[in-house]
């Protein structure tokens, strides 16, 4: 039996992740660490987590920069996967201060717990985010583009990606760090893209567009990145520590294309997209080149972007009551790259 600490459990990526290895691993433990902000709900976590530890899992309420608890869970795991932070762009714009402190100084003190404390540790996976790279300067986006973040949410993950690498090259602690493009799939927050677009329609709202709506993203589908972290998880330590893997699909669409989409699947009018003034620091395009964790893992996307949003649709209008206590928390108020003030 493993330990499996997972950081960040109760929140979108993160909790699919829960899901998918304590399906996978009936014998393994899986520890959830969260501070249950706004983007993490216990009711994403199986049921059995939540009512007592117990031996298949367990979820501890605490702050990742909280070292005391940090180093106490990490001198009883055997593999810690961190996906705890703060992660929404356009909140980051209007307040920049919780992202530092989370993104960066709580994976500072994960990493310190590794490092200290993590005798038996066997793998630390550091989920990064492809908002590193900013505005692609290539056709495809490989682990060597230039790192150029864009906003304060992608230049906290930065500081963090680098400073986990920084703990390999000093301390050789077991790290691999996964940076996916942007994920989509059940249990995501609705401040996100895909989810606001897809409850807005439900709710029959606009669908707004930032911009004129050509900044384009590579979307993955949440399962795909799980396995992808699995593959990561079992790996020998000589193909994969002190390595980078991008998570991606390779093709990109537009903020309007996805709208079309949305708007298609659900049988919505067109004449619902609105336009607001475009973000600022908006990245242009964003195309993941996912060559090498097919190279060295053999990883490679399972689900279509149709497939992977007809999953979706279906999962929120499944789940009405999980998502509807959300809707206050879709909008914040900015000064878009125009100098107006909007609500994004």
């Amino acid at each position: 039996m493993r330990t499996i600490l997972v950081t960040g459990g109760a929140g979108f990526i993160g909790a699919n992740l829960v899901h998918y290895l304590m399906e996978k691993y009936p014998l393994d433990r899986v520890v959830v660490l969260d501070a249950l902000t706004y983007a993490g709900a216990v009711e994403n976590l199986p049921p059995d987590m939540v009512r007592s530890h117990d031996s298949r899992g367990s979820l501890w309420y605490g702050d990742v920069c909280n070292a005391a608890l940090v180093d106490t869970l990490v001198g009883e795991a055997d593999v810690v996967i961190h996906l705890a932070a703060e992660t929404h762009v356009t909140r980051s714009i209007h307040d920049s201060l919780q992202f530092f402190q989370t993104d960066v100084l709580g994976t500072q003190t994960i990493a310190n717990a590794v490092a200290r404390f993590g005798r038996n540790i066997k793998r630390f996976i550091h989920v990064s985010t492809s908002e590193v790279y900013g505005n692609a300067v290539a056709n495809m986006m490989d682990e060597n583009h230039p790192l150029n973040p864009m906003s304060p949410y992608a230049s906290a993950k930065c500081g963090a990606d680098r400073l986990i690498y920084s703990y390999w090259a000093t301390y050789k602690i077991p790290v691999v760090i996964v940076r996916p493009f942007n994920n989509f799939g059940p249990m995501q927050h609705l401040e996100k893209l895909v989810p606001r677009f897809i409850t807005s329609a439900m709710l029959d709202e606009p669908l707004t567009v930032h911009g004129g709506g050509v900044a384009a993203r590579d979307f993955v589908y949440v399962e795909d990145t799980c396995r992808a972290i699995d593959l990561v998880l079992q790996a020998p330590g000589e193909l994969v520590h002190g390595e980078v893997f991008n998570v991606a699909t390779g093709e990109h669409r537009t903020i309007n294309e996805i709208a079309h989409d949305i708007i298609s699947e659900m049988h919505y009018s067109p004449a619902r997209i609105e336009f607001i003034g475009d973000r600022p620091g908006q990245v242009v395009r964003h195309t993941g080149d996912w060559s090498k964790i097919n190279r060295v893992l053999g990883w490679k996307p399972s689900f279509t972007w149709h497939e992977g949003l007809k999953r979706t649709i279906d999962w929120y209008r499944e789940n009405t009551e999980r998502w509807s206590r959300q809707l206050w928390l879709r909008r914040i108020p900015i000064t878009s790259a125009m100098g107006k003030k909007e609500y994004h």
